[in-house]
């Protein structure tokens, strides 16, 4: 069995060249073909240069040559950082200098976008564009540009240079998600928790060369590049797609006779209302969300549409990848459960006081296990308050097992299935993400237009929740009859489209607790059905 994430790749290459890897548009990717990309990429990269565990990062959306800069990386003995394509260029710059990225992957267009973020990246030295030329740029930029075609020679060609010794407890990647507080941190994972969490998820999937994964969610999504992982892991294919409508996703599943789907419940939330072709219904023998938690109407509908497709309801974290799913066999009879523990896994439920908590008291969901992350990229301080000594070890041993403390209050019955109470931070999770308020706060006060600005993830009917934007007016804006728009209008140029606030309110004053602090509790409380009213105003018209 491989101990490195890429060797699935070159395994199945040998044993199985000709089965289908990847496929994208019109074309088809054998596991040789797959295989042949992604050592060329890998030598391409040791010819710039890269040493062991250096971050190469890919700024791209779904298509080949994400997949080879991606496992390159790894088969060189670099480690590689997937940024999400919606991401603007100010949040691309944090992560390029937050984790000292030496090369970065990405397109022509893209690159134009970044041309005035690349000054402030002083460790990366190569931009790789993924096309056979690169962009004329307006003005200098101190890294060497080059095309795909130089770092990536005809397969067979060119020296073979050795890539760096690595071992499964190195690193393999940083995936950054967002902080309770600030800027997003990187989540730093071994190639054996990526190992692990692959075959754990194929095991309890029942995933085999057969099926074929329809990757919808974004690949620096931790559920988004498992779809990679784990089809690679069995041997499986998996179709790349960047989707415009639900409707689409539908048409793919019946085009290339997908049979594992994993999305979110927004998306999730449209698709069950959208006709199923026969095709569909035939093809797809599961689904899976992430993300949030399914609605039970939701899922009810579901299973009207597919009766025969079975319904993994899971849980997870990027700090330890994916933690408990629901079997379909339970999913009638507590559809509201996140399930138990995945293979290679316990989940602890703890109180206050340490200790494990008694079915129905509600505690924090502790994740012991493989899959534990490494720990936050250059951040000691928020990888000691996430990432702590595992409870009710024997004070014999002499390490101490490190477990992640989620910050999610779950409670378990008396059968051992656990239930999503709350979270203990002020994360906002919408459409399938987590957005920390502070860094859209951050954002509209860099603006100028306010002088107190608020955060807020309230319920909403299909998004899980939506952002809205609490601000009052500074002394120049005291007349601006259209901050609203003006705040929207920078939102939506400084950051992605899943940050910016569906709905802007202006007030007078900001409520302040007894410690001196913006009372976000009392906020929250004040305008918790505004976007639900706004569902049911709908239905009344």
């Amino acid at each position: 069995m491989p101990e490195l994430l890429h060797q699935s790749i070159s395994e199945h290459a040998r044993h199985t060249p000709d089965a289908t890897a990847l496929l994208f548009k019109k074309e088809s990717i054998s596991y040789a073909q797959l295989q042949d990309e992604v050592s060329a990429a890998a030598t391409g990269l040791l010819a710039l240069g890269i040493n062991a565990g250096e971050r190469v990062a890919v700024y791209l959306p779904k298509q080949p040559e994400t997949v080879y800069g991606i496992f390159g990386a790894l088969c060189a003995g670099a480690s590689f950082v997937p940024i999400n394509p919606l991401l603007k260029p100010r949040q691309v710059a944090y992560i390029l200098s937050d984790c000292n990225v030496r090369v970065l992957i990405t397109s022509g267009q893209r690159l134009k976008l970044l041309e005035d973020i690349l000054e402030a990246c002083p460790d990366l030295h190569t931009v790789v564009v993924a096309e056979d030329t690169v962009p004329t740029l307006e003005g200098k930029t101190g890294q060497t540009l080059i095309p795909w075609n130089e770092l990536h020679a005809e397969p067979g060609t060119g020296a073979q240079l050795v890539p760096h010794c690595r071992i499964d407890t190195d690193m393999a990647a940083i995936l950054y998600t967002s902080g309770s507080t600030g800027q997003p941190k990187g989540v730093v994972l071994s190639h054996r928790n990526m190992v692990a969490g692959a075959n754990s998820v194929a095991s309890y999937l029942g995933n085999t060369p057969q099926d074929r994964l329809l990757a919808v969610l974004p690949l620096s999504f931790d559920a988004g590049l498992s779809q990679l992982t784990t089809a690679f892991s069995v041997g499986a294919s998996v179709v790349l797609m960047d989707y415009l409508l639900p409707r689409d996703v539908i048409r793919a599943v019946c085009r290339y006779q997908v049979t594992g789907l994993a999305a979110v419940p927004p998306l999730w939330n449209q698709l069950v209302g959208l006709e199923w072709p026969e095709e569909a219904v035939q093809s797809l023998r599961y689904t899976t969300n992430t993300g949030g938690a399914m609605p039970v109407a939701t899922t009810k509908t579901l299973q009207q549409a597919l009766p025969d497709t079975k319904i993994f309801l899971m849980y997870g974290l990027t700090e330890a990848f994916r933690s408990t799913y629901l079997p379909p066999d339970q999913v009638d009879i507590r559809p509201e459960s996140m399930g138990k523990a995945i293979p290679n896994a316990e989940i602890l439920v703890i109180n206050e006081d340490g200790q494990e908590c008694k079915p129905g008291e509600p505690g924090e969901l502790v994740h012991r296990g493989a899959l534990v992350a490494m720990g936050y990229w250059n951040d000691p301080e928020k990888t000691a308050e996430r990432f702590k000594p595992c409870p009710g070890q024997l004070p014999e041993l002499p390490g101490s097992e490190l477990a992640v403390w989620s910050g999610d209050q779950v409670k378990k019955d008396e059968d051992g299935y656990l239930y999503f109470i709350s979270r203990k931070d002020e994360m906002i999770k919408t459409s399938g993400y987590r957005v920390s308020p502070t860094e859209v706060e951050e954002v509209v006060y860099s603006s100028g237009l306010a002088a107190g600005v608020v955060a807020l993830g309230l319920p909403h009917p299909s998004l899980g929740q939506a952002i809205l934007l609490l601000v009052t007016h500074n002394a120049e804006n005291a007349h601006n009859a259209a901050l609203q728009d003006d705040v929207i209008t920078h939102c939506r140029r400084e950051l992605p489209n899943f940050m910016v606030p569906l709905a802007v309110i202006i007030r007078d004053t900001l409520p302040h607790n007894q410690n001196g602090k913006i009372d976000r509790k009392a906020l929250s409380g004040e305008y918790q059905d505004l976007f639900l009213q706004d569902k049911e105003q709908e239905k009344k018209q």
